[in-house]
């Protein structure tokens, strides 16, 4: 099974992911084990030299794997993905989601209201209105608005009316104080 994180060039990149399976087979097929064959198969190549002179540290570490293997494969699917994603450095946050499959999927999750507020107040110099918030996050503009009074009403914003007539929310930190705004 793999794992689609993203897309470039008009291809989806497609990661082969480890399976719990595959790593319990390899346990198996290795004495139990003692070989450490499923530490070489997740990519912990130290340990699974270590288990494969010490037979499996005595037994023990091989025990200690027969009930922690889920997590470990959980854990090289993330390093894996982490390892192949393209879009390292890209804004939008990533959070992880366990499967009790014992695979680990990535979820790009939504930029939050208050993030958007604060890259499109920078883009536009501190100011901005509530359609161009309800644009850019994907809410209404009536959810937009509200997220916006509670930015005013909390001091991080100033509810502002452009010589057009046009009400805009301004968040002075990023303020041009060139942009010639009545108060309201």
């Amino acid at each position: 099974m793999g794992l689609k994180i993203g897309q470039k060039a008009g291809a989806v990149l497609e990661v082969l992911m480890y399976s719990v399976g595959i790593a319990y087979l390899l346990w198996l097929l290795s004495g139990c084990g003692a070989l450490g064959f499923h530490r070489f198969y997740l990519g912990k190549i130290p340990t699974g030299l270590l288990w494969m002179c010490t037979g499996g540290l005595g037994m023990f570490g091989s025990v200690y794997d027969f009930f922690t293997l889920p997590g470990q494969v959980r854990e090289a699917n993330i390093r894996k993905a982490i390892y192949h994603n393209p879009y390292q450095g890209f804004p939008h946050r990533q959070a992880w989601r366990n499967v009790n499959d014992g695979e680990s999927h990535i979820v790009r999750e939504k930029e939050s209201v208050e993030r958007s507020i604060l890259r499109i107040a920078k883009e536009n110099k501190g100011i901005l209105s509530a359609s161009e918030l309800a644009l850019a996050a994907n809410i209404s503009i009536e959810d937009a608005k509200r997220d916006l009074d509670a930015l005013v009403s909390k001091g991080f914003a100033e509810l502002r009316v452009r010589k057009s007539g046009t009400l805009v929310y301004t968040i002075p930190d990023l303020m041009d104080s060139d942009e010639p705004l009545e108060d309201f």
